[in-house]
């Protein structure tokens, strides 16, 4: 994000909306008054980003990043794209995080009761920094679907969660990738909540041949646009 923090503040109009009634819990979180701008601090724009552990190569594996060494349960994928700012240039080196729930549809974290089996061999984190042409890579296996009780017979669409970091902790943006051809797309409120087609779409990763490894996983390419009118949908 260091290539546009000079640019024109973000449009968030084709991003989802803080409130929309479709999804319940928004009722309960989205702001109710007019927000007031803060200027962040010096330790809000100089904390660290990566945490204190160096972000290593294995930690963009999923299938092997676990403490435990045996095999994870699920279909294996590679997701993979570029992170860009709204003039398709790279934003190198910067933080992509992914956490996602596990095959069975369940994310391996205390909140989760979904009546589902853990794997233990998979904790559904991963990072990665971008290369010098703003891509990332992931190892990862495909989530399921889970039950989240937004209305009557609600299931949330597979999905992993994406977080990509500027320079500083408070630049962060955080977005979700779907997968195509899945039935649950047309349901979802969460999914739904970004009103534009063309952005919403966006939102869609493309499978992809040329990422496919022979005999070991399906590839798909997801693109993370940061600004402009490509860009990638994100929560406000």
């Amino acid at each position: 994000m260091r290539a546009v923090e000079r640019l024109a503040t973000r449009d968030w109009s084709s991003h989802p909306t803080q409130h929309y009634p479709r999804y319940r819990s928004t009722e309960l979180r989205a702001y109710k008054r007019r927000l007031v701008p803060l200027q962040p601090s010096l330790s809000e724009l100089t904390g660290p980003v990566f945490g204190h552990v160096a972000v290593d190569a294995s930690d963009s594996d999923l299938t092997r990043n676990a403490v435990r060494s045996g095999e994870v349960l699920g279909e294996r994928i590679i997701v993979s794209g570029r992170v860009l700012d709204e003039g398709g240039r790279p934003v190198r080196e910067t933080l992509v995080e992914v956490w996602q729930a596990n095959s069975a549809g369940r994310y391996a974290h205390q909140a989760d009761n979904h009546d589902a089996p853990l794997d233990p061999n998979f904790t559904g984190t991963g990072r990665a920094l971008t290369d010098s042409e703003g891509r990332y890579r992931f190892t990862t296996i495909r989530p399921g679907a889970y039950p989240w009780r937004n209305h009557h017979n609600a299931w949330r669409p597979a999905h992993i969660h994406f977080s990509v970091f500027g320079t500083a902790f408070v630049q962060r943006l955080v977005t979700q990738m779907y997968f195509p051809g899945d039935p649950l797309l047309t349901l979802d409120p969460i999914f739904n909540s970004t009103s534009d087609l063309d952005a919403r779409n966006r939102l869609v990763a493309k499978f992809s041949p040329d990422l496919t490894e022979p005999e070991l996983a399906l590839g798909f390419e997801f693109d993370i646009v940061l600004r402009g009118q490509a860009a990638t949908p994100m929560e406000s």
